[in-house]
């Protein structure tokens, strides 16, 4: 009759292998991080010898399939990755920060929340925009100068309004600006006191060459279609042209006494035209315009006396930052 032995009709865990140990079959050992069974009794064969012993599990690679992250991860906070040789750490970022990927072949970074509007800068006058550290995206508004009205003329006439400057609205990424930018802000086209004299054009306002936003266009001493016309923008994802200056009636002391306007800009409306009335002082001469790039009022005269047109008002330069 056989002997069955109840003690191994199960595996015997033995801890580690050590070669002095006498192992008999379905004994279970330990080494280099892989298990073994025994499946011929022996004393002082290693577990490599297959004639003894029967390899159950394998030991991973430290670091490389995740079987031991303890030396990389070490801190509260810490996040696992894979580089492109192994598992590393990478330790927690500042409050408010989020975990950004730029895509295959690259390793994630701790970045700033983006999107919302974090400061603004206004340029009245020309020169040199520095991007704030951290902003990522900026919009950009570019406003060319309005242009003066025109004058009058002899017999009741009236000149044209100045035209408005074009605006240009860009969103430009300066996530990898390294350098500053020049700043060009338009001057309004100067106003005119002279018997049939046309108005002056604004100058254009720039950002760079990214986008360009060119000054309106002078009113004329004529006494009709001397209106003066809106400037136009390039660059821009968006380009708006100026308003046109008003256009004046005149010729007689009745019908003159209608004047025009200066062109409406992307900020506001224009200086109205002079008064044909009251005398020459400032109230009413032409005005000048009254919102950023926006056209002066046109002069007049009558049978005596001229009333000088408005100045076209200077441009702009408004920009938004964004992270």
């Amino acid at each position: 009759m056989a002997t069955i032995n109840l003690g191994a009709i199960k595996f015997n865990w033995k801890g580690a292998y050590a070669g002095g140990t006498a192992y008999t079959v379905d004994d279970v050992v330990s080494s280099g991080g892989s298990s073994y069974v025994c499946i011929l009794a022996s004393t002082g064969n290693a577990t490599s010898n297959g004639t003894y012993w029967e390899q159950m599990s394998s030991a991973g690679t430290n670091g490389t399939n995740g079987t031991d992250v303890g030396t990389t991860i070490t801190t509260q906070g810490d996040i696992l990755y894979r580089d492109g040789s192994g598992l590393q750490r990478l330790g927690a970022g500042t409050s408010g920060q989020f975990l950004k990927t730029s895509g295959t072949s690259a390793n994630p970074v701790w970045a700033d929340a983006g999107g919302g509007l974090t400061s603004i800068q206004t340029f009245t006058a020309s020169g040199t925009y520095t991007k704030p550290s951290g902003i990522n995206k900026i919009k950009v508004i570019v406003t060319g100068a309005g242009a003066s009205g025109g004058g009058g003329s002899a017999n009741y006439n009236a000149g044209g309004g100045g035209g408005a400057g074009g605006t240009a609205i860009e969103l430009i990424d300066v996530s990898s600006l390294s350098s500053t930018v020049a700043v060009t802000v338009g001057t309004g086209g100067a106003s005119v006191n002279s018997t049939s004299t046309d108005g002056n054009s604004g100058s254009s306002s720039s950002f760079g060459s990214y986008c360009t936003g060119n000054g309106g266009v002078y009113g004329s001493h004529a006494d009709q279609d001397g209106n003066g016309d809106g400037g136009t923008a390039t660059g821009g994802n968006l380009n708006i042209s100026g308003g046109d200056g008003g256009v004046s009636a005149g010729g007689s002391d009745g019908d003159g006494r209608m004047t025009a306007s200066g062109g409406t800009s992307f900020w506001g409306g224009g200086g109205r035209g002079a008064k044909p009335v009251g005398g020459n002082n400032s109230a009413n001469i032409g005005q000048v315009g009254s919102s950023y790039g926006s056209g002066g009022g046109a002069g007049y005269y009558d049978t005596s006396s001229h009333r000088a047109s408005g100045a076209g008002a200077s441009g702009v330069v408004y920009i938004e930052e964004y992270k």
